[in-house]
C-alpha cells in the first residue's frame, strides 16, 4: 500500500455507503443442454437492457467453469431475487443465482 488513508478519511467514506445487491451467477451442468446458445444469449440481451435501465450498475461476466458473473444491483436484495429468478439461464436451469445485501459508495466505478 502507497496510499495512506486515516481514520477520519475512513469515517468519512462509511458515511457515504448507500446499500445495493451483489448476484452471483453459477454455472450447473445443464449449461450444456440442447439450446442453450439461444437461451444464453436472451439472457445476454436481458442482462444488457437490466444495466441500461439501471437495475444493474456493474454487469461482470466471468471466464470460469464454475462462475458465470457478478452483478452489482440498485435494488433491494428481495427485489434483485425476483429480477433474477425471471432470468432465462436461471430458469432453464443452466445458472443458479445467489444474491447478497451489499454497500458500496456513489460514484466508485470501474477504470476506463
Amino acid at each position: 500500500m502507497s496510499t495512506m488513508v486515516t481514520d477520519e478519511q475512513i469515517q468519512q467514506l462509511a458515511a457515504t455507503a448507500k446499500p445495493f445487491s451483489v448476484a452471483l451467477l453459477s454455472w450447473t451442468p445443464e449449461r450444456h443442454m440442447d439450446g442453450a446458445d439461444a437461451t444464453e444469449l436472451e439472457h445476454q440481451r436481458r442482462l444488457v437492457s437490466l444495466r441500461a435501465d439501471g437495475v444493474i450498475a456493474i454487469l461482470c461476466p466471468v471466464v470460469s467453469e464454475t462462475l458465470a458473473g457478478v452483478l452489482i444491483m440498485t435494488v433491494s436484495p428481495e427485489a434483485a431475487r425476483v429480477v433474477m429468478d425471471d432470468d432465462p439461464c436461471v430458469q432453464a436451469g443452466m445458472m443458479t443465482c445467489e444474491v447478497y445485501s451489499a454497500a458500496s459508495f456513489p460514484g466508485d466505478a470501474l477504470p476506463a
